[in-house]
This record gives structure tokens, sequence and C-alpha cells, in this order.
């Protein structure tokens, strides 16, 4: 799994090179833990992600680290089987799988 990280001023962009499974999880979320403190915006770019599996969700619904609260998690470039995942995850449980925390700009017909 390579990951790229890009950040500009509290904005970062992470971007997994790959699929999101169990196996690519610890790296993934080291990224996270890595990003300074003042990164209040966090967006996961998967454009070049074909695959995720319930680490996925584990990444974008996970709690923010202790201090970090107001970090806004964001979601781009979205193929159609993460998709389906997340569609999937909503469908069973709303209440804490909210896409429209993740996907802001989404239509509500996507977003049920």
């Amino acid at each position: 799994m390579n990951i790229t990280t890009r950040i500009d001023g509290t904005c970062a962009r992470i971007t997994p090179h790959g699929d999101i499974d169990r196996d690519t999880f610890p790296p993934l979320q080291a990224a996270v833990e890595a990003l300074p403190a003042r990164i209040t915006d966090l967006v996961w770019d998967l454009h070049q992600t074909p695959f995720m599996d319930v680490a996925g969700l584990h990444l974008l619904f996970a709690p923010a680290a202790t201090g970090i609260s107001d970090r806004t998690t964001t979601v781009t470039g979205l193929r159609s089987q993460p998709l389906r995942l997340l569609l999937l995850a909503t469908d069973v449980n709303p209440a804490v799988f909210d896409l429209s925390r993740l996907l802001p700009d989404t239509p509500s017909t996507l977003a049920r």
C-alpha cells in the first residue's frame, strides 16, 4: 500500500493507492495519527481505491483523536464498490454511518 499525504495549512488529503482492508488498515491509521494537531479538515481521496471492506468504515467513521474532536472528515473520488459499501452501512445503521458527514455535497437521494 502506497499512501500519499498532502498538507495545505489546516487541511490534509490522504490518498491510498490500492485496496483498503485489514492488512492495509495499520499504515492508513498511522497516516492519520501522524497528522499535526493543527489539521481541522481531513479529505480521504479514494480515486485509486477500487475495493474497501469494513476496515475502510473504521477509518472513515472513527472517532477523532483526543483533542482533535473538531476535525472534519470528507471523502472524494469514491469508486463503485466503496460507495456501495458506504450505502449499505448507511442503510443498516444511519445514525452511526452518516453519509452527509462524509459527503456533504451529496444529493439527498444518494445519502439516504
